[in-house]
């Protein structure tokens, strides 16, 4: 009896303290399975998102970047250019060929290429005088525009005088003055001081147009620029005119190559100004083809190769400092 007592409470003990155990196994898995799923053992802090599928913005953006965008994107560029390429192959053909059929013509009969269009226009005097004068006039109105408005814009930054905040605002004021309403008064102007007609007088009209822009534009650039370096160099004694040319410049050399791009497409492409303001002796190449569309039927050699030079030259600074062009434009939109 006392063996069989022995043994029937040791496997009572044993029972109990092995479902004892498992009743406190399953205890530890219930609590390890609730601090799993709700988060309320432990720290108290929700549980991170598992990652799953990319989103329809995560999936659209990977796709952007394919193959089917590029192409998307030559095929838009290739149909930009097509009328420049047109106009290309139109002043490499003869003033028959022309008249015959289109400029796609070329793609099957490459024998009518030819650049006697290019000599003609060479010994066109009124074509290639008015080339010269477009170089002096662009060239100056592009620089006076860059050397004024990167002083003036630096005046209005780092300058203190009086009354620089209302000059200022009336500097804006005047973007909103349209050309039209100054060539009556301007052209009279300049009929009395003897300036009409002449290189000189396109110059200075698209000078003082061209002023409020660049000073509007380079204002705001050069007041991005950290102060501590302005006063670091006052401090090593440079004055304001080593400061703006060893400090300012160099750095607002994007934003000033982005105007001087702006300042020489738009006098290079002008016609309106020129047309009133130059004289024969004067005009310059948009004036110039003008004239030569009068006679469109007989001029055809001439006006196409001309076209083509007009249109060269600016694609040729544009893409010369392209660079400098897009790193103008996006300054200060990234902080």
């Amino acid at each position: 009896m006392s063996a069989d007592a022995t043994a029937g409470s040791g496997m009572g003990t044993g029972s109990g303290s092995g479902m004892g155990s498992s009743t406190g196994g399953v205890s530890g898995d219930r609590a390890g399975a609730v601090t799993d799923t709700g988060g309320v053992t432990g720290t108290g802090r929700a549980p991170k998102a598992r990652s799953g599928q990319p989103g329809i913005a995560a999936r659209l953006a990977a796709r952007a970047g394919g193959g089917v965008v590029r192409l998307l994107l030559l095929a838009v560029a290739l149909f930009w250019l097509l009328p420049t390429v047109g106009l290309l192959l139109s002043s490499l053909r003869t003033p028959t060929d022309i008249s015959a059929s289109g400029w796609w013509k070329v793609f099957t009969s490459p024998s009518q290429l030819t650049v006697t269009n290019y000599r003609t226009l060479l010994d066109n005097h009124a074509i290639t005088d008015s080339l010269v004068n477009t170089a002096l006039i662009t060239v100056p109105a592009t620089l006076l525009v860059v050397v004024i408005g990167s002083l003036a814009g630096y005046a209005f930054a780092w300058m203190d005088f009086r009354g620089r905040d209302w000059w200022f605002l009336a500097v804006v004021a005047m973007l909103v003055v349209p050309v039209q309403v100054a060539l009556v008064p301007v052209a009279r102007l300049f009929g009395d001081i003897g300036i009409f007609g002449s290189i000189m007088g396109v110059v200075l009209f698209h000078t003082a147009f061209g002023l409020p822009f660049a000073i509007f534009l380079l204002r705001n650039f050069f007041a991005e620029i950290p102060r501590e370096l302005l006063e670091a160099a006052r401090l090593d004694g440079a004055g304001e005119i080593r400061v703006f040319v060893q400090v300012v410049m160099p750095l607002g050399g994007p934003a000033i190559a982005s105007l001087g791009i702006f300042q020489f497409l738009w006098v290079w492409n002008d016609m309106l100004v020129a047309l009133i303001f130059a004289d024969s002796g004067s005009q310059p190449i948009t004036v110039a083809l003008q004239q030569q569309v009068r006679q469109f039927g007989n001029n055809i050699d001439i006006l196409a190769p001309g076209a083509f030079v007009s249109m060269v030259v600016p694609l040729v600074v544009f893409f010369a400092f392209q660079r400098q062009f897009v790193s103008g434009v996006m300054a200060g939109a990234v902080k």
